[in-house]
């Protein structure tokens, strides 16, 4: 059974940083695409980043390209999301996923078999 635990969120101030944590259990992350998405109070969930099974390559939504990294640690079957420059509408809850392959848009990740539980993002003042 493939289950994701997200870690790592909090309060933080703008400008700040945090690096999110999505632990794998139950598969080899090898075999699965990761992303990571978000959704705010009274908004639609967005895809935020996302990292391939093949060959690493990364895709980001246009807002925190340059602030955010998403990366894999197969040998702690993890993939994470540091998140610097933190600002108000970064806040949301997070989300790891897993799928096949990155299709950026509004879907984002393809072919979705498992989702994290969530961690809450706040940033402010």
């Amino acid at each position: 059974q493939v289950q994701l635990v997200e870690s790592g969120g909090g309060l933080v101030q703008p400008g700040g940083s945090l690096r999110l944590s999505c632990e794998a259990s139950g598969f080899p992350l090898d075999y699965v695409t990761i992303g990571w998405f978000r959704q705010a109070p009274g908004k639609e969930r967005e895809g935020v980043a996302c990292i391939d099974k093949s060959d690493g390559g990364t895709m980001y939504r246009d807002s925190v390209k340059g602030r955010f990294t998403i990366s894999r640690v197969h040998a702690e079957n993890t993939v994470y999301l540091q998140m610097n420059g933190l600002q108000p509408e970064d806040s949301a809850d997070y989300y790891c996923a897993a799928g096949s392959y990155c299709s950026g848009g509004a879907v984002w990740l393809r072919n979705l078999i498992s989702w994290g539980q969530g961690t809450q993002v706040t940033v402010s003042s």
